[in-house]
């Protein structure tokens, strides 16, 4: 087994090295460590100060936020319990007590 990694284009497995690059045999793309690190650091989850957020986590929303379809806010203050980080534009998902569940934009939220 090879510690060398995915290919970030296709995520294929069987990338093998040429010089100071990393290539992919099936799609072509090549890359350098540095633009593997850089990737790894920009795929981290940040609340609004920059603290990397995790799984588990409790953030506090720092801004009213109207939820599309009702006539209800969720209020500055609102301390959201146990979240759980997805990939997409809102990448919190949680349960807010008395509203249910909601995805949330990290942007605005705060780590307690």
């Amino acid at each position: 087994m090879s510690d060398l990694p995915p290919c970030p284009k296709c995520g294929s497995e069987f990338t093998y090295e040429d010089g100071n690059l990393y290539v992919c045999p099936e799609c072509a793309h090549e890359w350098t460590a540095a633009d593997t690190q850089a990737a790894e650091e920009a795929s981290v989850i940040r609340d609004s100060n920059g603290t990397p957020l995790a799984d588990g986590d409790t953030v506090t929303v720092i801004k009213d936020l109207k939820i599309k379809g009702t006539s209800s806010v969720v209020k500055v203050g609102t301390k959201v319990k146990n979240i759980r980080l997805v990939g997409g534009d809102h990448d919190i998902d949680c349960k807010i007590d008395g509203i249910g569940p909601m995805k949330l934009k990290s942007e605005f939220v705060k780590k307690v």
